[in-house]
């Protein structure tokens, strides 16, 4: 596991905190489309991304989701973070995007090494950053973007969080994930493909631009 951890996190992190975690840490594996973190959970535990891509949501109270942002390499999600530290039940759910690991910290050991080692209070006050940014960018597609806007900009953080121009998505799915319905998704992505921005497979959607 050592190995591992410093493959991920061994450019992030002193060598003592890399072995802090070491002692305290459990490799968890996980397979696509796995619930990770429901809403109302008691958080035990913070998550540290090894590989693979990890989707974050939000559910309003009809029981519909919201695609906040996605967790890569690397990563740990912030809302998690915030209910570690503050004792408090999970507001998010997490569901695996791509199989992969992930290495959990237990939660007593976060304030303690947000005083003690630095590289971990930056990766802390970092993370926090760029999970607001992502944040608000997705409170800004859904109050100022057309709707054929934001399932583009969708495809496109695809691309970049899985590696391959070829989505596999359905219809059905893309609509859940941005709250509207199917068939409007459907048209719209006929759409994009008259425009040249993408091509429509039988079984996937294929991304020309991103």
């Amino acid at each position: 596991m050592k190995e591992i951890l410093e493959q991920s996190y061994g450019f992030i992190f002193e060598e003592e905190l890399l072995e802090a975690i070491l002692k305290v840490a459990q490799f968890k594996s996980f397979k696509a489309d796995d619930y990770l973190i429901e809403i109302g959970d008691a958080i035990q535990s913070m998550p540290l991304l090894i590989e693979g891509a990890i989707k974050i949501l939000r559910e309003d109270e009809n029981g519909d989701e919201f695609l906040l942002y996605f967790l890569e390499r690397g990563d740990t999600c912030a809302m998690t973070m915030t209910c570690c530290m503050g004792n408090h039940k999970s507001k998010i759910r997490a569901i695996a995007e791509t199989d992969g690991s992930m290495l959990m910290l237990p939660v007593e050991k976060m304030e303690e090494w947000l005083t003690k080692y630095r590289t971990w209070r930056n990766f802390v006050l970092e993370s926090y950053n760029i999970r607001l940014n992502e944040m608000l960018e997705a409170i800004d597609t859904l109050a100022f973007k057309n709707l054929d806007e934001r399932i583009f900009k969708y495809l496109s953080d695809k691309v970049k969080v899985l590696g391959t121009t070829e989505i596999t998505n359905t219809h059905q799915e893309i609509a859940s994930e941005l709250h509207t319905s199917r068939v409007v998704v459907s048209r719209l992505l006929k759409g994009l493909e008259l425009n040249g921005k993408i091509k429509l497979h039988r079984n996937k959607i294929e991304v020309l631009q991103y």
